[in-house]
């Protein structure tokens, strides 16, 4: 039998040697919740929603995009129309629509038309900040979650207590919690089925059979998590890779024999149920037109070597942001460059902490079992992310959100260092503050070290409130004021349409137009989405030259992420150099009327 084998249970946690009451526990973790819960409240809607947030709104309500007048002059309430609640949606309407029209599985959406009723009546415009929040409250599930996981897996409440600091503080859990959408609601299932995962590695490395409650629970769990996001099937993916080495390890123990494996067949009983649940979705998206192309923007460019090798940087500056996220893209050069010098400290510091952590928990006994099993769930992760971008065509790199699937497996990982630096890096601590002390005692001071993993998830946490790291790629506001500042006459917004992408990034702008009441309803400029099936179309640039002609007074006509040849007569394209503005590419023109 191999050391992983003869590994019992029992022995598989830390010795606290600092033991904490339930009642101190308890207000520990409830220190965490409400850190957690700050930081993700803070400003959260004070950064403008943009298309995803849109599509996830809309959908949620029971509304679609259609009822969008395409190829007409619309005013900005005709563009938000979508986002009123509809009182005769249903969670049937729900369903359809997310089937047909959106590329994700419904139930997240169907939990989000569910709680939206609870605070916009019938005919109002949906409340940002209720869409906001039920991620947000996800999020802060995700800390107690990873509490008991960690007490249940580890039998520990200092590293329980750790991993609920960690996800707390997380400047990439912040991020995703900030957002209207439901990846916080599948990284909190991808937790439970970790615990599924190492759970069942402790029964087989033992030669126990999966017991049926974890099982069925396990099945249960992968069903609920692939009806939130298909990307939660990745995780799955890996964890059955991962036990697979062990298989291999202990049947080459063995000497290839299958006799005394038989435990292992408890785990097909999970891979069938999965697979049943796996296959009843492929059926059911190969049966429709499933998003309506709305992937095209990941398909993998490898038409030169930076195109090639992005996906890996990408990736890992995923990661990154999992540790931490100054603000780096603060408009301020000075406080950009610095945030970006002090992150690349911390790596630095944190990385060799990182690596001598994984080699002593490599060594432990007491780790020996979970330690390996999660870096091979993080390589297998690593493995299927990089072979569906390079083999299957999709850069799922691109969106770090996508990369949610990694942040359990990272903090259960970051637990277990913090966990043995704690333990084994002793050194005492004195009131001496020369720099060289502090330096000594963040490299060998345990308790310190925790600190300063806290202090810099906080930080990182506040940059990302604040629209200074993870900033939004669209700028609505900017555009506005530009667009206010420069038009003296009526002004129309036009812009090309292909999908609700287009369609979303009109309706940043409109929601912006509307949530600024120093602006008069006379002087909010109007909208035009020009319907086209394949970008630089002749018949686009026609349609926008009719309807300008059409107008019987002057107007601005600022066009925005128009993919087509503007021709428009009697119309002089203003020259000054206006300033770049995320997610919109504009240009203006001063149209005269034919008398």
């Amino acid at each position: 039998m191999t050391k992983c084998d003869s590994l019992p249970i029992q022995e598989n946690f830390i010795k606290n040697k600092t033991k904490l009451n339930h009642k101190k526990n308890f207000i520990l973790l409830s220190l965490w919740i409400i850190l957690g819960g700050l930081l993700r409240f803070h400003q959260l809607t004070s950064k403008s929603p943009w298309t995803d947030e849109f599509a996830t709104l809309v959908f949620s309500l029971g509304n679609n995009f259609t009822s969008i007048p395409l190829n007409q002059i619309i005013s900005s309430e005709n563009l938000l129309q979508p986002l009123q609640i509809n009182p005769n949606a249903t969670i049937s309407d729900v369903v359809n629509l997310l089937l047909n029209e959106d590329n994700h599985p419904p139930l997240y959406f169907v939990l989000l038309h569910l709680w939206l009723q609870l605070f916009s009546a019938s005919g109002e415009t949906v409340n940002l900040w209720a869409g906001r929040a039920l991620p947000v409250l996800f999020g802060i599930l995700a800390i107690p979650a990873f509490y008991f996981v960690t007490k249940s897996i580890f039998r520990s409440s200092l590293m329980a207590h750790f991993s609920a600091l960690l996800i707390a503080v997380s400047p990439y859990s912040i991020f995703i919690s900030q957002e209207a959408r439901h990846y916080t609601c599948a990284v909190l299932l991808v937790i439970f089925s970790l615990s599924c995962f190492l759970k069942s590695a402790q029964y087989l490395a033992l030669r126990k059979k999966l017991s049926w409650s974890l099982i069925l629970g396990w099945i249960i769990l992968n069903s609920i998590g692939l009806s939130v996001h298909f990307f939660f099937g990745l995780a799955f993916l890996a964890e059955v890779m991962s036990l697979g080495i062990l298989y291999l390890s202990q049947l080459r123990k063995d000497n290839n024999s299958n006799k005394s494996l038989k435990h292992w067949y408890s785990l097909l009983w999970v891979i069938l149920g999965t697979g049943t649940t796996i296959l009843t979705w492929l059926i059911i998206i190969s049966q429709r037109e499933y998003g309506n192309g709305m992937t095209q923007w990941i398909q993998q460019d490898n038409s030169n070597i930076i195109r090639f090798i992005s996906p890996i940087f990408q990736l890992v500056a995923a990661w990154v942001t999992m540790l931490c996220l100054l603000p780096i893209e603060s408009p301020n050069l000075a406080i950009a460059i610095l945030s970006g010098l002090g992150m690349l400290i911390y790596l630095i510091w944190y990385i060799s902490l990182i690596k001598w952590g994984l080699l002593q928990s490599w060594k432990i006994e007491k780790f020996f079992l979970e330690t390996r099993m999660l870096i091979y769930c993080f390589i297998s992760l690593v493995i299927l992310y990089l072979g569906i971008t390079y083999f299957g065509g999709k850069d799922i790199t691109r969106g770090a959100r996508y990369s949610f699937v990694y942040l359990p497996v990272i903090t259960f990982l970051l637990t277990i260092i913090l966990s043995v630096c704690w333990e084994r890096k002793e050194a005492k601590f004195n009131t001496d503050f020369s720099l060289k002390n502090i330096l000594y005692m963040v490299k060998h001071n345990g308790k310190v070290i925790a600190c300063v993993v806290g202090l810099m998830g906080i930080l990182s946490s506040l940059s990302i409130a604040h629209n200074l790291g993870y900033r939004k790629y669209y700028n609505p506001t900017q555009f506005l004021d530009i667009l206010q500042a420069n038009s003296n006459v009526t002004s129309l917004i036009a812009t090309t349409q292909q999908s609700l992408v287009q369609t979303g990034e009109m309706m940043g702008l409109a929601w912006e137009l509307e949530q600024n009441n120093a602006i008069a309803k006379s002087s909010k400029p109007d909208f035009l989405l020009i319907h086209q099936t394949q970008e630089n179309s002749p018949e686009t640039t026609e349609k926008l030259k009719a309807i300008i002609q059409a107008q019987k007074q002057n107007i601005d006509v600022w066009t925005v992420n128009f993919h087509a040849k503007i021709d428009l007569p009697h119309c002089s394209i203003d020259q000054q150099s206006f300033p770049g503005v995320n997610g919109y590419d504009y240009q203006l023109y001063h149209c005269q009327v034919l008398l």
